[in-house]
């Protein structure tokens, strides 16, 4: 698919190959009798791959000498196959580009073909824990393999969606590791080592994966505007200290400097840049996401916090973070360095503007008196766990599949931080009980809670006897549930699996994945979804089907009809069930077809007679 062809040698140019080197042309002058840098320019043109290059390097010792490993040739057909791959190459000068060339070949099939096994394993429920274990034991590096996922989830067009969808779980769990490790190392530096955005950033990384988000790009912005307030700066004061290029490294003494600073940090940030506090769209996850504060220009009160006081103690002002009641603020030392009463300080609110408050102001903000340990300075590591809080509520609050992943992110970025934590522990094990995933590891997640605190066995003991219900259940699926169209008990279901649907009361944009011949819910849900008040009641077939929203739905056979302008479908989930978007309809995947064996013809028939007969049939069966 993505991987690239061998460069392994040949015994000669063949048929097919490139004109034999040692052959002269009708001049008489062959190829080796060419200069050294136009021999290199030629073999290094994009027509040639690797394969040929091979073939080439096997005629005579020129070629051969022209060709090696280390030698120009090869490195430009690396960067042509792989131009991303050379920011991992700081010096160039020893590398064996050919082995390199095979090490990322090599490593191009091996994501292949792990991506093409998970759909037959993983078919029937969400990837295990255990499911990532050939990754974790990789024999290449893994900026190859990372590479070669990338190359699949770029891949043009609307096929290889379960491709696809598996290659982007596996790059969600490679990259996620590889950011708690970074986190884990960043929570055991000295204080003093640790940045307030280098922190911020792992946690905008941890919750966006797949988005392209680096320390160095964020710190690039930051210093973007830092370089702005130094202009502001030099035409208030030109001989301010911030100007100096060493700036940041030694702090500011005098309070009237330190305020100067602070003007043109507002003058900037509010004024000029037009940053704000988002109040009309608070509780958006967006908010929280370093990249997104600087994108969007705006974000809550913690996120806008960072950034500000990033900036200020570049430009020589220390400022504090300040975990405060339902408003995160900074404070600035108007008295003795390190004094602890608390009228010493000046408190500054980024979310509103910059704007400098006294102890009493505080209080005004949040409608409330609190006691002096909320005006002290926290570290690091507690502004990082505010932050993860406030993510974490955030998956609290929706029930949508995105946020749960929210949920589950967060859970793992405050569980890295606070392993013992008995109470998001069993947040967690709770989580991954209601969703069905994972119950290896729920039983583990149970144990440790139970060695933690005894007095939680009841719960522990609930949640451990279901989870071996579960175990058990699974292990005694015999196989997948065939259903055939040809059946007598199937006969009144009329749609089929891949159809693009649309639902005659809620107006949704829908793809069957699943079918059955009447409703398979419990009375409970029957009766919470009012499915008696329809005409057929429960005794009508029953649709499982992607809803464009990104929800998952169980709709009646009488309440969908036909799309008259079939479209894609934007749900997660899509590429678990089809292989490809034909443009009117979704072709099933291999796991999906086995389970509905008949499906397709139907569905390419309904395709035929529907979208092939002109909008007159359409219009009598959507207006039925």
């Amino acid at each position: 698919m993505a991987a690239a062809e061998s460069p392994g040698p040949a015994a000669g140019p063949g048929p097919g190959g490139p004109r034999g080197a040692a052959e002269a042309d009708a001049d008489g002058m062959g190829l080796t009798d060419l200069p050294g840098e136009l021999l290199e320019l030629i073999l290094c043109c994009d027509v040639l791959g690797a394969a040929d290059i091979g073939r080439v390097s096997c005629t005579c010792r020129r070629l051969r000498e022209a060709c090696q490993p280390r030698g120009k040739v090869w490195r430009e057909r690396f960067r042509l196959r792989w131009p991303s791959l050379l920011k991992y190459y700081s010096h160039t000068d020893g590398v064996s580009w050919l082995e390199e060339y095979k090490a990322r070949h090599n490593a191009g099939l091996e994501a292949q073909r792990i991506v093409a096994s998970f759909s037959k394993r993983f078919f029937s429920e969400h990837v295990p824990c255990d499911g990532f274990s050939d990754i974790e034991t990789l024999g290449c590096p893994s900026h190859f393999f990372e590479d070669e996922l990338m190359c699949i989830l770029n891949m043009e067009g609307r096929k290889g969606l379960t491709w696809k969808y598996y290659a982007k779980k596996i790059l969600y769990f490679l990259r996620q590791q590889n950011i708690l490790k970074n986190l884990k190392e960043y929570l055991q530096r000295p204080t003093d080592r640790q940045s307030f955005l280098e922190g911020a950033v792992l946690i905008d990384q941890y919750c966006n994966p797949l988005s392209d988000i680096c320390l160095k790009s964020v710190q690039a912005q930051v210093d973007d505007i830092t370089d702005k307030v130094r202009k502001v700066l030099q035409t208030k004061n030109p001989r301010h200290p911030s100007l100096a290029s060493k700036a940041g490294e030694i702090l500011i003494p005098e309070v009237e400097l330190q305020r100067q600073v602070l003007d043109a940090m507002n003058c900037v940030l509010y004024e000029q840049l037009k940053y704000k506090g988002n109040e009309l769209d608070y509780y958006n996850s967006l908010n929280s996401y370093i990249h997104q504060v600087l994108i969007r220009r705006t974000g809550i009160p913690i996120s806008l916090s960072v950034l500000y006081l990033t900036i200020a103690r570049q430009l020589g002002v220390k400022l504090e973070p300040v975990n405060f009641p339902s408003h995160f603020l900074l404070r600035w030392c108007q008295g003795k360095e390190g004094s602890t009463d608390i009228f010493d300080y000046t408190y500054i609110d980024a979310f509103g503007k910059g704007k400098q408050l006294t102890v009493k102001e505080c209080e005004y903000l949040i409608g409330h008196h609190v006691t002096e340990e909320f005006y002290g300075v926290v570290t690091s590591k507690e502004v990082l766990q505010r932050m993860v809080g406030n993510l974490l509520n955030l998956g609290k609050r929706e029930s949508t599949d995105q946020s749960y992943q929210l949920l589950r992110d967060s859970l793992d970025l405050y569980l890295a931080m606070y392993p013992d934590n008995v109470q998001h522990l069993m947040l967690q094990a709770r989580l991954y009980f209601h969703l069905g995933i994972w119950p290896e590891k729920v039983l583990d997640i149970l144990q440790h809670i139970q060695a933690l605190d005894p007095s939680q066995h009841g719960a522990v003991g609930y949640l451990v006897q279901h989870t071996l219900e579960h175990i058990e259940r699974r292990k005694e699926e015999v196989g997948p549930e065939v259903k055939h169209r040809s059946d007598e008990k199937h006969k009144e279901v009329c749609f089929s699996i891949g159809l693009i649907m649309k639902h005659k009361r809620y107006g949704y944009n829908c793809v069957i994945y699943g079918w059955d011949p009447a409703c398979m819910m419990g009375r409970e849900w029957i009766r919470n979804m009012n499915v008696h008040s329809l005409p057929h009641g429960p005794h009508q077939p029953f649709y499982n089907v992607l809803v464009e929203d990104g929800s998952c739905r169980y709709a009646a056979q009488e309440n969908l009809e036909y799309n008259s302008e079939p479209r894609e479908i934007p749900h997660p989930d899509i590429g678990r069930y089809f292989s490809e978007f034909t443009g009117i309809y979704y072709l099933a995947n291999t796991e999906l077809e086995i389970r509905y064996p008949e499906d397709l013809e139907l569905t390419r028939a309904t395709v035929q007679k529907i979208y092939s007969s002109g909008k007159e049939y359409l219009c009598n069966t959507v207006g039925s």
